[in-house]
């Protein structure tokens, strides 16, 4: 059994974001040495996502626009997590909607994909540094 852990981190400067972390993730697993196995990507904090899709900018506007409609960033004052202070609750809406994390199957050494899928990192709360943990295990 083999098994590799690093985390990506993230920064972004808005207050949301989808960033197609892939090419990140293969690199992951191809330091792994793993040609069979499974590669876990989860978000690690409670304001951000991981998930996959097509890397596709109409669909991410879709997914933007659906997003706030599900869960409004305005007004804050809607919701009783801001009364903590906080004005970030329709972003741990967004996760739970988005999801916490995926898990890919490696195959031959490589993410096992369909055709047009990607892997995202999902940020509805940025301006301040965020990790995404990749364990990829197997033989």
């Amino acid at each position: 059994m083999i098994s590799r852990t690093e985390y990506l981190e993230f920064d972004i400067p808005g207050r949301r974001a989808f960033v197609n972390i892939t090419p990140e993730i293969e690199r992951v697993v191809r330091r792994s040495g793993v040609r069979e196995g499974l590669c876990l990507a989860n978000a690690m904090h409670i304001s951000a996502s991981v998930f996959i899709n097509d890397d596709e900018p109409g669909l991410h506007a879709d997914y933007e626009r659906w997003l706030e409609g599900l869960a409004p960033h305005e007004p804050v004052s809607a919701y009783e997590h801001n009364r903590t202070g906080e004005d970030n609750a329709d972003a741990h809406l967004k996760r739970q909607v988005m999801g916490r994390e995926v898990v890919m199957a490696v195959t031959g050494g490589r993410l096992d994909f369909g055709p047009w899928e990607q892997v995202f990192y999902g940020e509805f709360d940025g301006g301040r540094k965020k990790r995404v943990l990749v364990k990829v295990i197997g033989a």
